[in-house]
């Protein structure tokens, strides 16, 4: 089962989250094979969130795995969000055909409003589309949004990834892989 992870920093927790850099990519180790995409949402050069989409077992075991992250346990971030998530795209960020390098990134996060929207890419995007998938239910059964990590000239442009009308709120911000250079 795939999950998605959005762990949204604490204002004035930056020192903290530099001091558990090594910690954090040592916890993210334990997860190389389950990781499909990880990285930093950014104000600037400063983090924001941490994105994590992984693989794991079952809902129980993805609350763990986003709970008991060393930069949660210190309180680097205040709120977590843990959803269920379909990799439409079938692969990870390592295999994005644009690379690591190069370009503008970023995390599109659809809230649901209504009906099941958008569970496929439009046409024609699909190599700008680092990640994509629609947000769901711990059971799979509801659909709660979509979130796609996409690399675009600009914010706007990155949000046309989404049909606005069907989105109680949309969000986007700049978003870069994260790990280990």
């Amino acid at each position: 089962m795939e999950f998605f992870c959005y762990h949204r920093d604490r204002p004035g927790s930056a020192a903290l989250r530099e001091k558990l850099t090594e910690e954090h990519w040592s916890y993210m180790d334990h997860y190389t094979a389950e990781l499909i995409a990880r990285g930093p949402t950014l104000d600037g050069d400063r983090a924001t969130g941490s994105v994590h989409i992984v693989d794991l077992p079952d809902p129980a075991a993805a609350r763990a795995f986003a709970f008991d992250e060393p930069n949660q346990q210190a309180g680097v971030y205040r709120d977590v969000m843990v959803r269920r998530w379909r990799n439409v795209l079938g692969r990870t960020m390592w295999d994005f055909p644009g690379g690591r390098d190069g370009g503008d990134r970023y995390l599109v996060l659809g809230l649901a409003e209504g009906g099941a929207a958008d569970l496929v890419p439009p046409p024609g995007r699909r190599d700008d589309l680092i990640a994509y998938g629609p947000l769901l239910s711990d059971d799979g059964t509801f659909w709660l949004g979509t979130a796609a990590l996409i690399q675009a000239p600009d914010p706007g442009t990155a949000r046309t990834i989404l049909t606005p009308e069907l989105y109680a709120d949309i969000e986007v911000h700049d978003w870069t892989f994260g790990g280990r250079r």
